[in-house]
């Protein structure tokens, strides 16, 4: 089964029209923003993930338009994100992607499409990790028995760029013979169950029967669910889930028969900033849509109706979500709980069996080892040795001593400043808010490198994190220093924004081959993540750069393989910075000058 839902051509975007499926196959061809605008409000494009992509092509269409000789026309480019992100607003994916790529619209078109299309391998390795967590949920859940699943709406490829969220999760458990049946709600006004779900299942080979929304309780009452799965247009920060219509009834219905609902979800449509879900804004639709159907009036003229496209339910309903991270909330992690550090499921690397990710320590893990008894306590101790352990350790103490070192010098003073190293997927770095001279090995965190999210420790990770990330992302370093050492960090603030190129002198081969180093001076922005994206995109462009970088008025980046390489990097630039603001020449004095 094709997997690609969204793709780029010819300078437009390309998808299938959603609202003619399954019975006609029909492309668009999104070339400018009103497009790409009207396909995500008339849900010829739809589900959170795909709309989220669907967005940041948008702005590569915007960028591409309003670039001229000066370059680009950023205040208009923002001006059409706003009307992207206005385009449909209980997704939270929509704002999300489209905040992310227009923080490169200063780089140009082809920085923000390349961005977009990074975008679209992440989706598919997100939603695959997602699923497979999700799997081993509902596996753990309802051992020993072949399954039968209720979907609602649709969630599959078509919802997201690839795989799917929940109907991933279905996928997965199909391809390990789980599945006996999916039963697959129609999902009024616009059928999206009926239509697309059945079509998708079709095209897997998954036995499936349709039903009409209100019966799928009673289907619940004659034990024909074994599991509830649904996706997610937002989550809330205490938990509650903002999907299609219909999903909240499916909930209490659930909840009263005894069957878990679990919501499937990459992090993007996590929204920490909505503290609940009585903040959520629910898009109400047109009143056409349930009065009839497909240009068939159904209801007599001028019927009014209440016509909400989303519902809220509430974080006590909810079994779990599960993101690529993991299970990050529900009951399953203890009764009453709201968002909670991940546990559960599979790393996006790694395959079935089951092997847990555990981040940070919640009381509400009893809950969970009650939830979950004979697995809970043995998984709980794979999952902390992902995340801690002997190498974890000593890691962190190697951390905390070069911290300690580089405060003593001066380049890390108070609490400026941060060192990395990578751990498999993730990093190790130190922890924000406290002297550098003071830290040891349990104020260091830990964070994915795939998006920065920290997922071990007691301590915030530092805002700096962005630019860790993307080094670790782009290249193939060990270990990455961040310092404020006085000399680099003077020529980089005097020499301003772009290349410098020192050259000819000897501590250039501590950093580079050659004779001539380009030392990539980045501006400084309040928002760190703006400047991990530069060094992230420049870092894609240009794969043979030298491992050092520069921040006007604000410090220096290196790495290495290891720790002490990063380190020695460190004092290797500092001191040929030195040198240039010694002499005032980024080159050596010529013997044919003397004299």
């Amino acid at each position: 089964m094709d997997d690609s839902s969204l793709r780029w051509a010819d300078g437009a975007l390309v998808t299938l029209d959603q609202r003619a499926l399954p019975h006609e196959s029909r492309e668009l061809r999104l070339g400018t923003v009103d497009a790409v605008i009207d396909a995500i409000r008339t849900l010829a494009v739809r589900g959170a993930p795909a709309i989220g992509i669907a967005g940041a092509f948008g702005v590569a269409v915007a960028t591409a338009a309003h670039t001229g000789p000066a370059g680009v026309d950023l205040a208009a480019v923002r001006a059409e994100a706003d009307r992207l992100v206005a385009a449909r607003p209980t997704a939270v994916n929509l704002a999300w992607a489209v905040r992310r790529v227009v923080a490169l619209a200063p780089a140009g078109a082809d920085a923000v499409l390349a961005e977009v299309l990074a975008m679209l391998d992440e989706d598919a390795a997100v939603n695959r990790a997602a699923a497979t967590h999700a799997a081993d949920l509902v596996q753990r859940l309802t051992p020993d028995r072949p399954l039968r699943l209720l979907t609602h709406c649709n969630t599959g490829r078509l919802a997201t760029s690839a795989f799917g969220t929940a109907f991933g999760a279905i996928r997965v458990l199909a391809e390990r013979g789980a599945v006996t049946e999916v039963l697959v709600d129609e999902t009024r006004p616009l059928l999206q169950g009926a239509r697309l779900t059945t079509w998708e299942l079709a095209a897997a080979g998954i036995p499936h029967r349709l039903l009409v929304d209100s019966a799928a309780a009673w289907a619940m009452a004659n034990g024909l669910v074994d599991a509830v799965l649904v996706g997610a247009d937002r989550v809330a920060a205490d938990g509650a889930v903002a999907n299609k219509i219909g999903t909240y009834g499916l909930a209490l219905a659930a909840r009263h028969h005894g069957i878990p609902f679990v919501v499937v979800a990459p992090e993007s449509t996590r929204d920490s900033a909505t503290a609940t879900g009585a903040e959520i804004v629910v898009e109400e639709r047109a009143a056409e849509e349930v009065t009839g159907f497909a240009g068939t009036a159904a209801a007599p003229a001028g019927t009014a109706a209440y016509n909400p496209a989303f519902d809220v339910t509430p974080p006590e309903l909810v079994t779990a979500v599960v993101t690529e991270r993991g299970v990050v909330s529900g009951t399953v992690l203890g009764e009453g709980s709201g968002v909670v550090a991940p546990f559960s499921g599979t790393t996006a690397d790694q395959a079935h069996p089951a092997t847990a990710v555990a981040d940070t320590v919640h009381d509400g893990r009893a809950g969970l080892d009650a939830a979950l008894p004979g697995t809970a306590l043995a998984e709980r101790a794979c999952a902390a040795a992902t995340v801690s352990g002997p190498l974890r350790d000593e890691q962190a103490r190697a951390v905390a001593a070069v911290s300690r070192e580089l405060h003593a010098r001066g380049w890390m003073p108070g609490t400026a400043g941060n060192i990395s190293v990578r751990s498999g997927p993730n990093a190790v770095i130190t922890g924000s808010g406290l002297a550098k001279g003071e830290l040891g090995p349990a104020d260091m965190v830990t964070v994915r490198i795939a998006d920065g999210t920290a997922i071990a420790g007691t301590r915030r990770p530092s805002a700096e994190t962005a630019i860790h990330t993307a080094v670790y992302r782009t290249t193939d370093a060990g270990a990455v220093v961040h310092v404020h050492s006085p000399a680099a960090t003077v020529l980089a603030t005097r020499s301003g924004p772009g290349p410098l190129s020192i050259t000819g002198y000897e501590l250039i081969k501590g950093l580079t081959t050659g004779t001539t180093l380009t030392l990539p001076v980045f501006a400084n922005h309040a928002d760190v993540a703006a400047i991990g994206a530069e060094v992230e995109h420049h870092l894609r462009e240009n794969p043979g750069a030298a491992p050092v970088l520069a921040i006007t008025a604000h410090g220096i980046t290196t790495w290495g393989a290891d720790l002490a390489q990063a380190r020695d990097r460190a004092e290797c630039l500092e001191a040929l910075c030195d040198l240039v603001e010694r002499t005032g020449r980024t080159h050596p004095v010529d013997p044919l000058e003397i004299g």
